[in-house]
């Protein structure tokens, strides 16, 4: 039993708000989607039900599993080209819809910005479609002159059964390269999570461990769930450096395969999205001993502290002394303008819904800016992203989730780790080494936690709750416009950021204003303000 709530509070008008939400709904459907939504009450144990099925009939926003393994976790790696073995219509998301930004090394490859697909029409779905694949790498071969290839299956790929694990392996043989096949038809599982779940299997199987790092140091990290949009690797990166750490590999913003080969030599992974890339992290853990520290980098207070448990995990003084040095450094450069914002930004209320770990790292920032936070969820999250990994051993499986393949590893025998298990067990307690709360321990009472939100509940709580800004995708951000509401597009930042490290918080700050504060609001009103009224 939880704590009695009083009469008149946030937390019961809330509930009486998503009460009036579920009637529209037919019985069935209402049972369904009241075990997705939690009104928090921070008294009590509260659990919400996530990464389930989409009730037919319901609009919803999230991807499939061809974006999250394609789009989100491969599409970034700039030296390898990405072949999408489908129709045209599923190769469209790229660079152009995701922005996640890469530049060539020196030397180097960087195939980002092509679209390359095997455009398969109706004769292929009846006749078959490996011939053409074949085609479109050996033409990709002799165009770009790749070191590697991704293949990734769309939906009519695994209907007719194209066996492109084997025209791969074919093809790697004759030209002598790496060629990775994805098995992501898009309706592997509930959304683009399992899409995350299937390349991180592939990074593992095909990548990881199969290249050496020359010269390792004692400060080499991983940087996971890191996606360079807009350009945020490029805002922590030299951080990171500043301070003495040697980046081994990021997985996957303006990620290269061959780093990614070498990411097993890191002595450290840190993780920003935990749901797009927490796989990989766990496996590489058990094959070769390497932790994992969830960070959050957005925000003056998160880079803060993520950049101390860093410091805490390798014990070296000069690395403590140079981490407060530029913390204190970068938090000066910035504070005196961000506070001019903070006047500005106080008390505006903002409903947040994102896909990954976004609605939990900017609730952070827009805190921070002394915003509120009055709805949050996630499109494609499981129940750990809400309530933390210690849920996990009570997590019953679904049905979905078997088609997908949960590989653990024992340790390679001929890997030394560089931490011992007393080690970790004790950064376990002082830092949460290898955990994750969450993001029900950071929303206030009365916080509307939701999980798939469709647009029927979405109008109902702008309605209602009367966010001053609403942040969410692509999908949903003109219609929060028209409803006269500010809206960022909080997944690809409107072709703006860097958002992440101490400058971004800048950054975030002077465009949430430009936001709010643009005299075209003048010309449009809410739905529940009286015409003309201010």
């Amino acid at each position: 039993m939880g704590a009695e709530i009083k009469p008149g509070s946030e937390i019961e008008a809330n509930q009486e708000i998503v009460e009036d939400i579920l009637k529209a709904f037919p019985e069935k459907a209402a049972r369904n989607r009241r075990k997705h939504i939690v009104v928090r009450d921070c008294s009590t144990e509260q659990h919400i039900e996530a990464d389930d099925k989409v009730i037919p009939g319901i609009i919803t926003n999230r991807g499939c599993a061809f974006a999250g393994s394609k789009g989100v976790v491969f599409g970034p790696i700039k030296d390898m080209v990405h072949l999408v073995h489908g129709p045209i219509g599923c190769a469209y998301f790229t660079w152009g819809t995701r922005r996640n930004l890469a530049r060539a090394e020196e030397g180097g490859d960087n195939f980002s910005n092509y679209c390359v697909c095997t455009d398969m029409k109706e004769t292929d779905i009846v006749f078959g479609g490996e011939k053409k694949l074949k085609q479109a790498i050996d033409e990709v071969v002799r165009i770009f002159k790749p070191e590697a290839i991704t293949v990734s299956a769309t939906c009519p790929v695994g209907l007719i059964g194209d066996d492109i694990e084997a025209v791969s392996r074919e093809a790697e043989k004759e030209h002598g390269i790496k060629i990775v096949p994805s098995r992501c038809e898009g309706y592997r599982g509930v959304s683009q999570s399992a899409g995350h779940h299937i390349a991180s299997n592939l990074l593992m199987e095909h990548l990881i461990g199969t290249e050496e790092l020359e010269n390792p140091t004692p400060f080499d990290i991983n940087i996971f769930g890191e996606y360079n949009i807009g350009g945020d690797l490029w805002e922590i990166q030299p951080i990171l450096e500043k301070i003495g750490y040697r980046i081994v590999s990021s997985l996957t913003g303006d990620g290269s395969f061959h780093k990614i080969s070498q990411a097993h030599k890191a002595k450290l992974s840190i993780l920003l999205c935990h749901r797009s890339i927490n796989y990989t992290n766990r496996m590489m853990e058990e094959k070769y001993g390497i932790p994992w520290l969830k960070v959050n980098y957005v925000g003056t207070k998160g880079t803060t502290r993520s950049l101390q448990k860093m410091a805490e995990f390798f014990d070296n003084p000069e690395l403590t002394r140079k981490t407060e040095e530029i913390i204190a450094e970068e938090t000066g450069k910035y504070a005196a303008e961000v506070e001019k914002y903070k006047k500005k930004l106080q008390g505006k209320k903002v409903f947040i819904y994102s896909g990954g770990s976004r609605s939990h790292h900017y609730t952070n920032l827009f805190e921070e800016l002394g915003m509120k936070v009055v709805v949050a969820g996630y499109q494609f999250a499981h129940r750990d992203d809400y309530e933390g990994r210690q849920i996990l051993p009570h997590m019953k499986e679904k049905a979905l989730g078997s088609i997908l393949e949960d590989v653990h590893y024992e340790m390679d025998e001929n890997v030394k780790p560089a931490v011992s298990k007393e080690r970790i067990e004790e950064l376990k307690k002082q830092i949460g080494l290898m955990e994750y709360e969450g993001i029900f321990p950071e929303m206030k009472d009365g916080t509307v936690v939701i999980d798939d939100l469709n647009h029927h509940e979405t109008e109902v709580l702008v309605k209602t709750l009367k966010p001053d800004l609403f942040c969410s995708g692509i999908k949903d951000k003109y219609w929060a416009q028209k409803l006269g509401i500010p809206s960022r597009q909080i997944h690809s930042y409107d072709y703006s950021g860097r958002y992440t490290g101490f400058s971004g918080v800048l950054n975030f700050a002077r465009d949430i204003d430009m936001a709010l504060h643009s005299p075209t609001w003048r010309f449009i009103n809410p739905p529940w303000k009286a015409a003309g009224a201010e």
